[in-house]
């Protein structure tokens, strides 16, 4: 048998990967078609096995595994991951592809069945084509087609669907890197495909603080408000702070980190809801509200700061506020609870796994990788702080803007090329040098 030069084995791979573009298709839509809805967490089990019974048939071995005790976890919803592994022919690296599995609400909006998966032009339709089962199929094309043109491979190729990414990770990759299995001793490199543009390479995230802030007052009748307290004004002082004094000193401040959209280059925070007084009644209530003074208000903020903030710089800049509104404002009192914090992460641009993906994306198409950090989190935070593996990157197809909106999408081409970036990277990492 003649023996196959490097470009041959090149050809040969592409060749391979022409011809399974239906059947990435039919695996997109296949994944997109089990709601994988999270909160509340549904039919994780379903993906899983979905995914278990798959990579089996190509020889993977695989575990289905449950984060049992995690947020969310329960007998009705349990938090089921996934992970397989292939070995290869001969000791090497192992390169691990990570994407999640669930996906958020559906939201109003759509003009396509969010779960039909249906291909129209270019483009495969539903709620989490893009972030991230486009990505998950793409990751599992391209190890498939790897394998079949080079069973002699050395290492080993990991590929795992794991939960709650959406809701912080704690019951998918955080589980998973508690219980070795991003030990660097076992993976060396890690591909997390997330919707970030295929010509794109994302080396980290900003970091999240997320709190609720609680002000208090006093009941009394609507008609009276001077003998009561009302809360909401308190909150309306607080946010008022805010808009004067914390939001154009966030906006001021500016991030070396690559973060895309620009707007993202500055420290931000939302206020993700507000309540305040008397709960709300069912939609199905007929009656009026009472004319009571609130005694309570909440609201609950999402601070996403900067590597070069330090988490309690972050904390001390909104307590610094609530206490001069307590020093300044009558009764004003507060309480003040973190919900979650996530530290900013960040992966060199000369890891080898960087190098690679940037390398394979100047080939397959012809242009320089852009390297970028993402504005939001996601599960690096958990390889790198608890896995300590620094060397993961994220690479996907899909458009970063249409996740969470209404007609996600992702795009057939987009996913081809991402397919070929991935499985030249497995050859670049897996295969010997000649």
């Amino acid at each position: 048998m003649k023996h196959m030069n490097v470009q041959d084995k090149t050809d040969l791979l592409l060749y391979e990967i022409d011809s399974r573009r239906d059947d990435l298709i039919s695996l997109t839509q296949d994944l997109i078609r089990i709601p994988t809805l999270n909160p509340p967490g549904e039919n994780y089990r379903e993906i899983c096995e979905f995914l278990d019974q798959r990579l089996q048939k190509h020889g993977f071995s695989t575990e289905l595994l449950r984060a049992h005790g995690t947020p969310g976890d329960s007998e009705k919803f349990p938090r089921w991951n996934v992970v397989a592994r292939r070995e290869g022919a001969n000791r090497g690296d192992c390169v691990h592809f990570n994407s999640h599995i669930d996906v958020v609400a559906v939201g109003s909006g759509w003009t396509q069945d969010p779960f039909g998966g249906e291909l129209l032009g270019d483009k495969i339709y539903g709620r989490g084509a893009c972030d991230m089962k486009g990505g998950l199929a793409a990751s599992i094309i391209a190890a498939e087609a790897f394998i079949d043109t080079n069973p002699d491979f050395h290492g080993a190729i990991e590929i795992s669907g794991t939960g709650d990414e959406e809701s912080g990770g704690y019951g998918g990759v955080a589980y998973l890197a508690e219980k070795g299995f991003f030990n660097p001793e076992r993976v060396q490199h890690v591909i997390i495909p997330e919707p970030l543009n295929k010509d794109r390479i994302c080396l980290g995230h900003r970091g999240g603080w997320w709190a609720e802030i609680e002000t208090f007052g006093e009941i009394a009748h609507g008609c009276m408000p001077f003998l009561g307290d009302c809360a909401v004004r308190h909150m309306g002082a607080v946010i008022d702070k805010f808009e004067t004094e914390l939001f154009p000193a966030m906006a001021a401040r500016r991030t070396d980190m690559p973060v895309v959209p620009d707007g993202a280059r500055s420290s931000t925070m939302n206020i993700n809801s507000i309540h305040g007084g008397q709960p709300e009644q069912d939609e199905d209530f007929t009656g009026l509200p009472a004319h009571c003074v609130p005694d309570s208000c909440r609201i609950v903020i999402d601070r996403r700061f900067l590597v070069e903030e330090t988490l309690d710089e972050v904390r001390d800049e909104v307590e610094n506020l609530l206490d001069e509104l307590k020093a300044e404002r009558p009764k004003f009192n507060y309480d003040l609870r973190e919900l979650n914090s996530v530290l900013p992460s960040m992966t060199d641009r000369d890891a080898p796994v960087a190098v690679s993906v940037a390398k394979q994306i100047e080939k397959v198409m012809g242009k320089q990788a852009e390297f970028i950090a993402s504005p939001g989190t996601y599960d690096q935070k958990h390889i790198d702080r608890i896995g300590k593996l620094k060397n993961c990157v994220a690479y996907g197809p899909g458009i970063l803007e249409l996740a969470h909106k209404p007609d996600e999408y992702v795009s057939v081409d987009d996913m081809m090329d991402s397919v070929r970036v991935m499985a030249s990277c497995l050859a670049d990492l897996l295969l010997p040098k000649e």
